[in-house]
């Protein structure tokens, strides 16, 4: 193609005027259509070579013309965008009105400025621009050079922040976070960004926050009951408070950078309890026990112990809190709880217990009564040999089921009692020599009496019975020897006298120690023991307002002490009556007709006249027809008035008149003390004599030539292992 001059077109870069051209237009078009409808090659042949050849330079100089074209459209939508982009940001930058966002000249004044700076600040735009940035801040902060130190650090630094007070247009103060970074155009410093942004908010929050953990500090810190503190993962004590020091003994000091494993008894950590609780307390998140701890100065503690774990916002494990607090005292007062709840427990046993056996012992006193009081009348009439063997087993079997019965009383505390003031040191001596022949040749026996005993106000008779129970029963814990000691000293903490029984026998098993007072209970073979020694040892003691405690260690021996109140009554002596001469006549006062008639037996064999009442009202008409020397009366009677009111009543009307008791077994005999002598049943006939002749002052007749025993049999008799 060649244009009208003849000449080829250039075959340059087209320019925009020549691409606007409606001549170079068409030959574009009319190229593209030429070359579009050639379906073969085409060959060129001399002079439609040179044409060809013309055609082609103008093609390539159109497609240079397309390319020129692209290269100016692409540069257009590029200024298009970026324009597009600074208009959007001036409209996000314009429209924030959570920042105040501005600009600022290389001298710091401002010349852009947003609706979020005017909202902050309260200065509309037209009121700050030109004006200098320090406006913002305080008159002394501008004094001391503050704005310009900013504008400095953002220079050198390439970006400042700092946060800080700052002043509205009405002057009232707003805490402020303030980013100031420089603008440079081709390396030269063109002004500031400055974003700034209200956090006076935040401020109160976190100057709340800082109070709070403050208290919090100064809680922990100061709390003396509890060691409150943190472990890091590996249990190292990473802080420590006043109640850790208090509790454990380890300043901060000494403790913080050292295991937590230290507060654990040896054994503990052995077995590797403190690395336990942490991976309990990690897995289960919690941690809780009650057990010895030990503090600085080796003594142990009983402690609770908490232990929690403690997570960041991911979940790691960062480390564990542990409360520790010092119960010693609550399990000591818990465990005292625990004792008296077991004692409670044990006295309604015993109680229970008491109930039966002291009724079952009112009724067989009675029989046996009856038994003994006759035996002494066939005894009369018995003349061959195997009559009166027959009737000194009888007798043997009376006074064995007797004694037996004073047993079940003394434990049941049912057992009618004749407490005096006696001497300790006294008594106890009186049956030295019992007490070492029945220990024999192979247990060795000490004494330890203090000087100066305190008197207690107890029965004499059940004090010595006691005290031989005791003996007996340590004996027998000493098959192959030993030695027993009787200590009596006093208690002055509890105003006591303890009288103690110790051996060094075998020892009792704990199991079995709780058990040892029950009636009947023994650990001895059969036909060795009754199991009432020491259940009578029981009642004594608290029929007397004392106690009884038993210690035993395994293969080093058993102590029994009984603890007396100090006795305040005067000694009792013996109780002088009327004396009355010639055959007395005795009012015997009973309601069961077997017992009086047995009784009446043994009264008459002493010489005495004997009147029978069957009860008080009857009683009361035989006194008021004078002819009575003595009243002998039983306590337990039916009726609204029993023996001890009747004697009361009698005593009424005739003071001087002797009255003598007599009961198996009544709840109203506690009551007697030393007003009435109380004549235990059953009794035999030399028991009688000796408490008429008491009230008589004279000695009674004995027909049938009896004797009175030893002063320490019935001492044998009622002592039983």
């Amino acid at each position: 193609m060649i244009d009208s001059s003849g000449k080829t077109p250039n075959p340059g870069f087209v320019t925009q005027t020549e691409y606007f051209n409606g001549e170079w237009n068409q030959k574009f078009r009319s190229g593209l259509e030429l070359f579009a409808r050639l379906r073969k090659p085409i060959v060129l042949l001399g002079r439609h070579r040179q044409i060809w050849s013309h055609w082609n330079i103008g093609l390539a100089g159109t497609f240079r013309a397309l390319a020129g074209l692209v290269m100016i459209k692409k540069s257009d939508q590029l200024k298009r965008g970026i324009f597009e982009s600074e208009r959007r940001f001036r409209l996000l930058a314009g429209g924030a009105i959570d920042y105040a966002i501005c600009t600022l000249g290389p001298d710091g004044r401002v010349i852009h400025w947003n609706k979020g700076a005017e909202r902050i600040t309260g200065y509309p735009a037209k009121a700050i621009l030109g004006q200098h940035f320090s406006v913002f801040y305080p008159e002394e902060d501008r004094a001391s050079g503050l704005p310009a130190e900013a504008l400095q650090m953002a220079r050198k630094e390439k970006h400042a922040v700092a946060e800080g007070w700052c002043v509205r247009q009405d002057g009232s103060l707003f805490y402020a976070s303030v980013v100031i970074d420089p603008i440079y155009e081709k390396r030269k410093l063109v002004g500031y960004a400055m974003v700034t942004r209200d956090i006076t908010e935040r401020l109160q929050a976190r100057a709340d926050l800082e109070a709070s953990e403050s208290q919090f500090r100064l809680l922990v810190s100061n709390v003396t009951d509890y060691a409150l503190y943190m472990l890091t993962p590996a249990g190292i004590v990473a802080n420590w408070n006043a109640g850790g020091q208090r509790i454990k003994g380890y300043s901060p000091g000494e403790i913080i950078g050292q295991s937590f494993a230290r507060f654990y008894t040896p054994a503990d950590q052995a077995a590797g309890k403190p690395a336990r609780a942490l991976k309990i307390a990690e897995e289960t998140g919690h941690y809780e026990e009650d057990g010895w701890r030990v503090r600085k100065d080796g003594s142990f503690f009983w402690a609770s112990v908490v232990i929690d774990p403690i997570r960041d916002s991911d979940g790691n494990l960062v480390g564990f809190a542990k409360i520790t607090r010092d119960i010693s005292e609550r399990r000591e007062a818990q465990q005292k709880l625990d004792q008296v709840q077991r004692q409670l427990a044990e006295a309604q046993k015993m109680d229970a217990l008491g109930q039966l056996t002291g009724g079952v012992a009112h009724d067989f006193n009675n029989l046996l009564m009856i038994i003994s009081g006759n035996l002494h009348r066939i005894r009369r009439e018995v003349t061959s040999e195997r009559g009166r063997l027959a009737l000194s087993a009888i007798e043997t079997a009376s006074e064995r089921a007797a004694s037996l019965t004073s047993q079940l009383l003394t434990f049941a505390r049912r057992q009618s009692v004749n407490p005096q003031t006696i001497d300790v040191a006294d008594r106890i001596s009186a049956v030295r020599e019992v007490l070492s022949s029945a220990l024999g040749g192979a247990i060795e026996f000490n004494m330890e009496l203090d000087p100066d005993l305190w008197p207690v106000f107890v029965d004499p008779t059940e004090f010595e019975t006691a005290l031989i129970n005791l003996v007996v029963n340590a004996r027998d814990a000493m098959a192959s020897g030993g030695t027993l000691t009787v200590t009596a000293r006093n208690v002055p903490e509890t105003t006591e006298v303890a009288v103690s029984v110790a051996d060094t026998g075998e020892g009792i098993p704990q199991d079995v120690l709780s058990k040892v007072f029950d009636p009947f209970f023994t650990t001895k073979p059969v036909g060795k023991g009754t199991g009432l020694g020491l259940s009578q040892v029981h009642g004594f003691a608290h029929q007397a307002d004392g106690r009884v405690e038993i210690t035993s260690t395994l293969s080093k021996g058993t102590q029994v002490s009984i603890y007396l109140p100090r006795g305040t009554a005067a000694a009792t002596g013996t109780t002088a009556g009327n004396s009355v001469h010639g055959s007395a006549t005795v009012l015997l006062i009973e309601d069961n007709p077997a017992v009086a008639d047995a009784s009446t037996g043994l009264l008459e064999q002493l010489g005495y006249t004997v009147r029978w009442a069957s009860n008080a009202e009857a009683a009361l008409s035989e006194i008021d027809a004078n002819g009575i020397d003595v009243v002998f009366s039983d306590i337990v009677m039916p009726g609204r008035m029993d023996g001890l009111k009747l004697a009361r009543a009698i005593r009424d009307r005739k003071p001087d008149l002797p009255i003598l008791l007599t009961t198996g077994y009544s709840e109203s005999a506690r009551d007697v003390r030393s007003d009435f002598p109380v004549l235990r049943k059953p009794y035999h006939i030399h028991d009688l004599s000796r408490e008429l002749s008491k009230l008589t002052g004279q000695r009674s007749g004995n027909a049938s030539g009896a004797i009175d025993p030893p002063a320490d049999a019935p001492r044998k008799a009622r002592a039983r292992s």
